[in-house]
Formats: C-alpha cells, sequence, structure tokens
C-alpha cells in the first residue's frame, strides 16, 4: 500500500475531495463560534489557511511523498489534531465543537478503523492541549441561532461527500472480487476454465442431463507430440500452440458449450444439447482446421489433435464415469495412431470414426 503507484496513491486520491468539502463547510462552524470571542489575528490566519489551503498542501505532500499511504495517515492526524484545536479555540461551544469533533471521528473510521480512531483521538488532545497553551481555556456554552446555521452545512453535506464516496469504493470492491473470482475459475495461460472449474461444469451438465433426459456429449483433446514439439520448438513456440487451440475453440464453440484445459496439453469440452453426429462433425473440422495451422517462421512445424468423444448415457454412474469413457475413447485415438477422432460406444469400446477423403 506503499507504492505510489499503487493503493497508497489511490488512498490519496479519495481523502482528496472530502478534505476539501469538509474543511472548506467547517471553516463556517469554526468561524461563527469564533466570531464572538474575538481570538487574535493569526487564528483567523490559521483557520483560513486550514479551511481553504490545507487539502491542496496534504494532498500534493502525500501524493508526492515516496510512501503515500503512510503520509496520508499522517495528514489525517495532523486533520484531528486541527480538530482538537478548534474545539479549545472555540471554548467548547456545544454544537460546533460537537460537529467539528464527529466529523473528524467519522473519516478516520471510515479510512481507518479502530486504530485510527484512537489515534486520532490522541491527536485531538494534542491539539487541545496546544490550544490551551496559545489561547488558553474557556467555556461557551450558549449557541446562537447563526452557530446553529453554520453547522448545518458540515452536518449534511460532509456526510454526504463521505457516503458518495464509500459507495464507489464499495462499487470498485465488488469489481474486484468478481475478477478475483473469474481468476480462480481461470487457467492463466488459455483464459479457458481451468481443470476444477471445469470439473464443476461437468457435474452441474450431468445432473441435469439426468433430471431433464438432454441429449450431451463431451471430448477431451490432446495436442499430438506436444513434448517433441516443445523439444524442437521451445516452450514459448509450445505456449502459443496451446493459446492458438484455445482462441480457436473460443471463436467456434457455440455459447452454451463450455471449454477448459484439462492439464498440460489436454482440453475438455461440453457439449450440451448435442448428438453424437453433430459432435462429431463438429470436433472433425477443429482436428482439420488445427491440421491446417501454417507458421511461415515455423515452415516444419504440424500440429495435429486426437480426440476423445464420450455421449451421456442413462446408464452411467456419475461424471467421472462419463469422463472415463472420453478419456478412454481418446487414448484409443492415440493408439490407433493420433490425429483422429474417437467416439465411445454404449458399451464403453472406444470407435474410431472414418471419414471420406
Amino acid at each position: 500500500m506503499d507504492n505510489r503507484r499503487g493503493k497508497g496513491l489511490s488512498f490519496v486520491k479519495r481523502i482528496y475531495l472530502p478534505r476539501i468539502i469538509g474543511l472548506g463547510i467547517g471553516l463556517l462552524s469554526v468561524a461563527a463560534a469564533l466570531a464572538p470571542l474575538s481570538p487574535p489575528s493569526w487564528a483567523w490566519l490559521l483557520l483560513l489557511f486550514n479551511g481553504l489551503l490545507w487539502p491542496h498542501v496534504a494532498y500534493q505532500w502525500a501524493r508526492r511523498s515516496a510512501a503515500p499511504y503512510k503520509a496520508e495517515h499522517r495528514n489525517m492526524l495532523l486533520d484531528s489534531l486541527m480538530g482538537g484545536f478548534w474545539t479549545v479555540a472555540m471554548q467548547f461551544n456545544p454544537l460546533p465543537t460537537v460537529t467539528v469533533l464527529s466529523m473528524m471521528t467519522m473519516n478516520n473510521v471510515a479510512a481507518g478503523g479502530k486504530r485510527l480512531v484512537a489515534q486520532g483521538i490522541l491527536a485531538q488532545l494534542a491539539g487541545m492541549s496546544l490550544a490551551s497553551a496559545l489561547l488558553g481555556t474557556g467555556l461557551h456554552l450558549n449557541t446562537t441561532p447563526l452557530q446553529i446555521y453554520a453547522c448545518l452545512p458540515m452536518l449534511t453535506l460532509y456526510p454526504l461527500a463521505l457516503g458518495w464516496v464509500c459507495y464507489h469504493l464499495a462499487i470498485q470492491l465488488a469489481e474486484h472480487k468478481r475478477r478475483l473470482s473469474a481468476l480462480s475459475l481461470t487457467d492463466s495461460l488459455t483464459g479457458l476454465l481451468n481443470h476444477g472449474a471445469w470439473k464443476d461444469l461437468l457435474l452441474q451438465h450431468f445432473q441435469a442431463c439426468q433430471q431433464q433426459q438432454q441429449p450431451a456429449v463431451i471430448a477431451l483433446i490432446d495436442v499430438d507430440h506436444f513434448k517433441t514439439i516443445n523439444d524442437t520448438f521451445g516452450h514459448v513456440v509450445g505456449d502459443c500452440v496451446l493459446r492458438q487451440l484455445s482462441e480457436d475453440l473460443k471463436r467456434h464453440l457455440r455459447e452454451d458449450d463450455q471449454a477448459g484445459r484439462y492439464g498440460g496439453d489436454e482440453f475438455c469440452l461440453i457439449l450440451p444439447g448435442t448428438s453424437e453426429a453433430q459432435a462429431c462433425q463438429a470436433m472433425e473440422r477443429l482436428r482439420e482446421r488445427v491440421a491446417g495451422y501454417r507458421n511461415p517462421q515455423l515452415p516444419h512445424l504440424r500440429i495435429s489433435l486426437s480426440i476423445g468423444l464420450s455421449a451421456f448415457q442413462a446408464d452411467l454412474e456419475s461424471p467421472e464415469h462419463w469422463l472415463e469413457q472420453a478419456d478412454k475413447a481418446l487414448y484409443s485415438a492415440k493408439r490407433c495412431g493420433r490425429d483422429q477422432v474417437n467416439f465411445a460406444s454404449a458399451e464403453g469400446t472406444p470407435l474410431r470414426l472414418a471419414y471420406p477423403d
């Protein structure tokens, strides 16, 4: 959080506008309470600086700091110190005092929780001690109508500004949570579902097929001789092959189809509402497209796929059993020469699919 390009700087920016609004309208409350007490001229100059210039000085000070978060934490404690200073300067006039101290505390709660609140109280006490030494102490318990009206903007506008900042922060946190959730389900290399997320969806589709008696096919796809590709052309090229295949799947699959990276050079598909013939045609088109990949910089690179398919059957015991049938079909395709699509029969025996030349 101390990184000036990270959360520390964003924290400084979030505090900037509420500080401008809070100290600007707080100036009215304090000025109305100070006026009957005839404070020295330097107190008025300090009040103008604190209310009008300090927000910008504090922002630039923290923004240019090597540790923006710590710098803004320091600025908030200075805000609390000045809040305590003005309560003594106002001779503890009830409404302005409660208004200033409560708004300061609200800000500390929102920005730093209990720890900052405790530190803020100590800073307020330090400010009170400083004001007592410079201005003396007194007690003025009568609040005039003018002072009441002067406190109204602070009691209404500042909570609104703080609430607005908190609302936008909540929206940002919700978006970050959504992105983190998506990342936890996604394979970092290919952008497809990772192994665990895809297995969870397989269970859902298996249960849906059982309940609704809808057709579905799953596919396991293996890049043939992928280790040789890595050894011959390097792992960077191997990663490019996997990304190219994943992009092909994203472009050509239907919206309801679910693609994932099963592990290493294996990919997995769920094709809901798909017949055996449709699945075979779709996977054969995929195999042919991949076989046609050419890279002018790597003219000797050839890519082929072995694909195993398994249709949902009512007698399947579990999603794992369904996946096992596709796995058997895949390894049958690899044993029979690779670069082909095989389908698991109802008896669990893989069938090689032949297509006319």
